[in-house]
């Protein structure tokens, strides 16, 4: 659904963009998410254990920053896959502020035998483009996500 703002034509291409961008990626997201719910997780848990099976232990504040996730949501995140056993939490001497995450040996079970089917589901998502296309979206989107920098 195009906008229906009457602004200039500038600013009705740059809304139309916008709303087909979120349109996709919420569509795309809610595809890939009834799967993940299937298998017992949401897609910010999948994204902690992805993340801590690729990127190893790593502090909650940075693991926040990677995931896009603010401090409150991340929290509660960790705190439900801590709850089920599948990451550990662990403090770093006196300063309590610095909590490492990491996965437990159930976390890992569970990230390695869920990870390859998301990705085949991911795959699947993205096949209505060419290879190419896909490249180009990447970069025009990681472009768009730092501000218009290159």
């Amino acid at each position: 659904m195009p906008t229906h703002y009457r602004g200039t034509a500038g600013e009705r291409r740059a809304l139309n963009a916008y709303i087909a961008l979120l349109r996709a990626a919420e569509s795309v997201t809610s595809r890939l998410a009834g799967p993940l719910g299937r298998e017992g997780l949401t897609t910010g848990q999948f994204g902690v254990l992805e993340a801590l099976l690729h990127l190893g232990p790593m502090c909650q504040k940075t693991l926040g920053r990677k995931l896009l996730r603010s401090g409150g949501n991340i929290t509660l995140v960790v705190d439900h896959l801590e709850h089920r056993g599948l990451v550990s939490r662990r403090r770093a001497g006196a300063d309590r502020r610095f909590v490492t995450v990491e996965l437990t040996e159930a976390g890992k079970t569970v990230i390695r035998q869920t990870f390859p089917s998301h990705a085949k589901r991911i795959v699947g998502e993205m096949k209505p483009l060419a290879p190419g296309e896909q490249e180009s979206l990447r970069r025009l989107c990681r472009r768009l996500g730092r501000g218009g920098g290159a």
